[in-house]
This record gives structure tokens, sequence and C-alpha cells, in this order.
């Protein structure tokens, strides 16, 4: 199957200005042409699509997303509130309305298990391309600690499709790292620090696991193949993280209060996923503990970016939603704007820096000859107006591998649906 899309303004994901007029051929899901409109040649069975006043991107990659958490509830993270059956259909009704915003690739940072890559795969049900952490690494008391407040252990037995996180030494780490591969893990998950959201006492500063342990679990994950993507927000437990060599340091709202760790991310080509998307629904929505840390954290992490950026490092765009809400993955194009990004810089994030990110920038990322045929066709200039693609309006067409998953010309996008507990 060939096709041919002409008259776009392309903007490639490479960071290279804007093209008009331009043409892309697609052959047998992949890129087999790009350049001005009057030097590709139209092949005499191809299908013509008709782009004139509309722009073209690469299909958008989400690098930090819960697909399968739906509230911040104690209940809901432990499977109390609802059928399992209900909560999978759940999640599989949020799959193919992501990939109506336009996002073709998204890394799921926990919570999915494998069942819903392989469905995908099989074309049993429509949604993004998948790249899974299963669950998160964390020694006892750490963010993947499933204890309740009150100090008892969740009641509901382990699934084993989403096996403990929970490790401590050197053995423990690289045993549950194995476990998490065996299990369907693309990308190792851990956590070196505490989170905003996390209970009072274990905060953004506290830390978890020492650098032994760390470079166990980098070890082991690179020994197998995966990259690592750590939660780490600040404090000693954000040094051991980069000391340790991860692949991404996620959020790292207090970057910048270390002068060492981001000369330190570039030497080492760490890239800086900041998902500011999650923070503003914290200041806003969360627990009182939380919408303080919040609030702290969110001048330190805004100068982080600038100063990560101004340092080369990379950046990928993650929003971390699911527990505060779905489909909203565009929005974390805005906060990158609005936090001192160039609007070309955030389309990166999304595009190029992201498939780098996530390792499969042979394939994706970018409008190259080569690559998978994911693409995104918009009405109006995401370089001058970044909220453009929030509005499933303005989403004309998308294609994953070249299979047409959108196509609004034909009939209307469907809206999301809501989410319980959900809120803007």
């Amino acid at each position: 199957m060939r096709q041919l899309f002409i008259g776009a303004t392309l903007i490639d994901g490479t960071g290279a200005p804007a093209q008009r007029d331009t043409a892309v051929l697609v052959n047998d899901g992949r890129i087999a042409a790009v350049g001005p409109r009057q030097t590709i040649t139209r092949p005499p069975d191809a299908e013509v699509i008709d782009c004139a006043g509309l722009t073209l991107l690469p299909g958008l990659i989400d690098c930090h997303d819960h697909l399968a958490s739906h509230t911040y509830s104690l209940a809901h993270r432990w499977g109390l509130d609802q059928p399992q059956s209900t909560r999978h259909v759940r999640t599989a009704a949020v799959l193919p309305h992501t990939l109506a915003t336009g996002y073709t690739t998204v890394r799921d940072a926990a919570g999915l298990d494998a069942g819903f890559k392989q469905a995908i795969e099989e074309e049993l049900l429509q949604g993004p391309r998948l790249l899974l952490a299963v669950n998160i690494i964390s020694p006892t008391g750490g963010l993947g600690d499933r204890i309740s407040p009150s100090g008892h252990s969740c009641c509901v037995p382990i699934d084993p499709s989403l096996p403990e996180g929970v490790a401590n030494g050197v053995e423990g780490v690289r045993a549950i790292v194995r476990t998490m591969v065996r299990a369907g893990a693309d990308v190792i998950k851990c956590a070196t620090t505490g989170g905003a959201s996390s209970r009072p006492g274990h905060g953004p500063k506290d830390s978890a696991f020492n650098l032994d342990e760390m470079q166990a679990l980098v070890d082991e994950a690179h020994a197998l193949g995966r990259r690592v993507m750590c939660h780490a927000l600040g404090g000693p437990g954000l040094r051991t993280a980069i000391e340790a060599g991860v692949d991404s340091i996620e959020h790292g709202c207090y970057l910048d209060e270390d002068p060492e760790l981001i000369p330190m991310m570039a030497e080492k080509g760490i890239f800086y996923v900041p998902t500011f998307t999650v923070y503003t629904f914290h200041r806003e929505v969360s627990p009182p503990h939380v919408r303080a840390r919040g609030r702290d954290l969110e001048p330190h992490h805004i100068e982080s970016l600038q100063r990560a950026l101004e340092a080369g490092v990379k950046v990928g765009a993650g929003t971390d939603a699911g527990g505060h809400q779905h489909h909203i993955n565009a929005r974390e194009l805005q906060c990158l704007v609005e936090a001192g990004m160039s609007s070309m810089q955030a389309l990166q994030a999304a595009t190029g820096w992201a498939a780098e990110c996530l390792g499969i920038d042979c394939d994706v990322g970018t409008i190259q000859p080569g690559k998978l045929a994911d693409l995104l066709v918009v009405e109006g200039d995401p370089l001058q107006d970044i909220t453009v693609l929030q509005d499933l309006q303005r989403i004309q067409l998308v294609f994953k591998g070249g299979q047409r998953c959108v196509d609004r010309r034909v009939s209307p996008v469907v809206l999301p649906l809501p989410q319980p507990g959900a809120r803007a």
C-alpha cells in the first residue's frame, strides 16, 4: 500500500525549520521519500492525501504515562474500587482515545500489563504503540511499596502479570529486574526518592536505594537490553540515580539545587522527562501536604528545565497522566513552552528527542526515509500556537505504521470518555 501526502507544511521532528508545500511518500508502512512537492513523483498506485493548508508532524510520543490508572485513591491503587474486569475495560477504552489525540507511542511507567500490548499488536484493540515498565522497583518503604497509611499491607493478592516491585540489597534488585523483564517489561522503572504525592514523611528529597543497589539495577537492566527510567525529584537520591547511570530522570524537580548534576546528565547522555502536567494537578487538587510540595517545587522545576536545556540535556515530554486525567497528553507541550522552551523544542521533546529517550529513534520520532509512517495531520500551526494539539477538532488524520487510525474528514473523532475521579 502506498500513500502520498501532498501540500502540507512539514515539521519533521528533527528541529529543522518547517517546510511548506511538501510531499511525503509512504510505502508499506514506512516513509519512502520526503521533500518539496514538485520533487516527489506520484506512483500510479498511490493513494493521494491532500493536506493543503494543514500541518504534518510525526506521531507524538508520551515518555511517561499511566494508562491503567484512573484515580489516585488508595482503593483504586489496591484494586478494591471495582471488579478487575471493569478496570480492564476502562483501560481498554483509554487506549484508542489516546491514539485519537495524535499520540502513536506511549511509554507506560507502571501499572499496565503486557496483555494490553499484545492485544494492540494482534489488532484486538486499537491504541498507541506501547513500551511497558510493568511495575515500579523501589526498596521497602519506597514508592512501589504497597503499604497503607495505617501500616497494613494490601489485602489483594499480587497479580503475576504485575509482579511486586519491592527489592532490597544488590542481589534482590538484580532478581526483581529479571522478574520485570520476564513479565514483559520493555524498560525498567525505579524510584530513588519519594514524590510529591507520597505519604507524609516520605517526600521528594527522601532517598531510596543506595549507590550499590542502583548500580546493580542499572547494570542488570542494561545487560538485559533494557533502559532505566528513574523517578527522582531531589536530594541525595537524585544524585544516586545520575551517578549510577540511569537513562532518564523522571521529574527531576530539584536538579537546580546541586550544580554538578545537570553537567553529569549532559556528559552521560541522560534524558530529562520533567512531567510538568502532573504537578499542576497536585498544586490545585491534591491533599494539603501534596499541594504544599507542588508549590514548593514549581520554581525549582522551571529553573531545572532551563538549566538542562542550556547544558545540552535532551528533554522528553511526559505527562505522568492517569491518576489525574487521561487524554491530555499534549497539555505537557504547553507546560514546556510556558516553562521556557520554544515551540519547536517542545515538539522535539514529543517526537525526535522522545524517540531517542525511548531508544526507538531508528523507527519513529521523525519524518525521514526508512522510518515507520507514524504521522499526524492537524489544522493550525503548533509553532505559533502549541495548544492546537490539544484540540481534538483540529486532529484531522492519525496514521500509525502507515495504517489510518483517525480520519476526521470522514467521521468525527469520538470524544474521550469521562473517567471516575478525573478532574481538569
